[in-house]
């Protein structure tokens, strides 16, 4: 169910007129989990079984690892995080892994031959990724605020409150299928009496419209043109224009995954949850570091917690360091998808960090700016055009599904000079993708060359620009809206 479709419209003001009514309040919980399996069944209702047994799963051994006084915390979380990551290989990874042995298995084995085939058409249920990640959190959680107490400070009832707290944090709809990447932590103590009243529309209505933009004006135009770079198409298309393609697409997904997560935002917030923010301007970027504390913070941030400082982090010296990034970007990178490309995805970005690490370590390089701005604004942006190119060129394995196919369009892009530009394909792609440019480009490093006092006086001009942007924005989705699609993470 799509969040800019008519039956999710109706679910969910449905859903909020009843959670709202007083004497519903104290079945708040129950209408939130209701509803969170209707949307979540809507398209393909087999799957809520596996969401179910995820839940199931979660909620018991969580329960179990809450009781301070069992001596088994530790082997029950071991055991419950590889029943999540079991289920997660099984329906993601069977088809991948089965390849990679497929060649192995004699033809006249029938019998292999069966369970081969079962594996390889095996359903990848939607938000997957994303629902076992939220179990493994549940059960870190669980362990982390245990070990110095007799009972978790936020699993405090029994056990038909904790799988009705349980069922909502990992089904609740807003996030179920493309995030927010919540904590367990951070939403259970959320989970309480809700009041009409104390809504904070001021979010919802940014987040909403701003998240609708993007999604159904930026990215679901963008598609339409993006779409050329797809194999064999771009093979005739200029250099000039592949390289706006690309710009497109580095747009359109970003577009698509912030249009979701504003979205998720704003619905959360009308029903009274606060979901974490997920992007912060990542274009605007100085390294690859600062990258990934822009993009994807939910999941940057589940990376880091539960993997990167569970094998070590940065404490047990510079090489274990450099293996603990790269082991975090191959793994975040495979998070994303059953495919090779999404693993080379994810090492392109490890090996940058890497990279980044150790000269920043070895190489004691100091800019004498000599408190020049726009020196330093120039070093800024040049910084962020090189980061932006790199990320963009990372984007092709996301896009095309063959690695092969990645170095021809890069080869595609010299290659083509000389051919004639396809100024239709340009136009429209310039024009689509300038609203993220603009969006970017108000919170460049320049802005840092006003003082506080000469921010102060713009203030009101500043809140005037931004509400006349925000009703361009309605404008522009009731008139200019693409096709709708999918969004790219629901594959993830």
């Amino acid at each position: 169910m799509l969040f800019n479709s008519f039956p999710f419209l109706i679910l969910f003001l449905a859903t909020s007129v009843i959670y709202y009514i007083p004497i519903f309040r104290q079945l708040q919980v129950i209408i939130l989990v209701c509803s969170s399996l209707i949307f979540y069944s809507y398209d393909s209702p087999l799957l809520l079984v596996l969401l179910l047994v995820s839940i199931f799963i979660n909620t018991i051994i969580s329960y179990k690892i809450a009781d301070g006084s069992n001596s088994k915390q530790i082997r029950w979380a071991v055991t419950g995080i590889a029943l999540n990551l079991s289920i997660l290989i099984l329906f993601k990874y069977a088809a991948l892994i089965t390849n990679l042995f497929i060649k192995l298995l004699p033809e006249s084995n029938n019998s292999a031959a069966g369970v081969v085939t079962m594996f390889l058409h095996l359903p990848l249920p939607i938000g997957i990724s994303f629902y076992t990640f939220e179990g493994i959190s549940l059960l870190v959680d669980v362990l982390r605020d245990t070990a110095d107490r007799k009972q978790s400070s936020f699993i405090k009832r029994g056990l038909p409150q904790h799988f009705l707290k349980s069922s909502l944090f990992i089904a609740f709809f807003p996030h179920l299928i493309a995030g927010p990447i919540l904590k367990a932590s951070n939403f259970y103590p959320q989970i309480k009496a809700k009041y009409f009243k104390d809504i904070n529309w001021d979010i919802v209505f940014r987040s909403l419209t701003v998240g609708y933009f993007l999604k159904m004006v930026v990215a679901d135009n963008l598609k339409d043109y993006t779409f050329w770079i797809a194999f064999p198409y771009y093979q005739t298309l200029s250099t000039l224009t592949c390289i706006v393609l690309l710009l497109g697409y580095s747009m359109q997904i970003f577009a698509d995954f912030a249009g979701y997560s504003l979205i998720a935002v704003g619905l959360a917030s009308v029903l009274g949850y606060e979901l974490p923010q997920n992007f912060n301007f990542p274009y605007i970027s100085r390294s690859i570091t600062e990258f990934w504390r822009r993009w994807h913070i939910s999941l940057s941030n589940w990376l880091r917690d539960y993997l990167y400082i569970s094998l070590g982090g940065n404490r047990k010296g510079e090489l274990r360091t450099y293996a603990n990034l790269m082991i975090v970007m191959l793994l975040g990178g495979l998070w994303h998808g059953a495919s090779w490309n999404y693993a080379i995805w994810g090492s392109f970005h490890g090996i940058a960090l890497v990279l980044e690490r150790f000269f920043s370590n070895k190489i004691d390089v100091k800019l004498h700016t000599n408190g020049n701005r726009w020196y330093q604004f120039v070093l800024d942006t040049l910084n962020i055009l090189v980061v932006f190119c790199f990320v963009s060129i990372g984007w092709l394995f996301f896009k095309l599904s063959d690695i092969g196919q990645v170095f021809n369009f890069v080869n595609t892009m010299i290659r083509n000079v000389n051919l004639p530009n396809n100024n239709s394909y340009i136009e429209f792609v310039l024009l689509f993708s300038s609203p993220i440019i603009v969006y970017h480009l108000i919170h460049l490093p320049c802005m840092n060359i006003l003082t506080t006092k000469q921010m102060s006086k713009y203030e009101n001009s500043w809140k005037f620009c931004k509400n006349t942007a925000l009703g361009v924005m309605i404008v522009m989705i009731i008139l200019n809206s693409g096709n709708s699609s999918g969004f790219i993470y629901f594959q993830f």
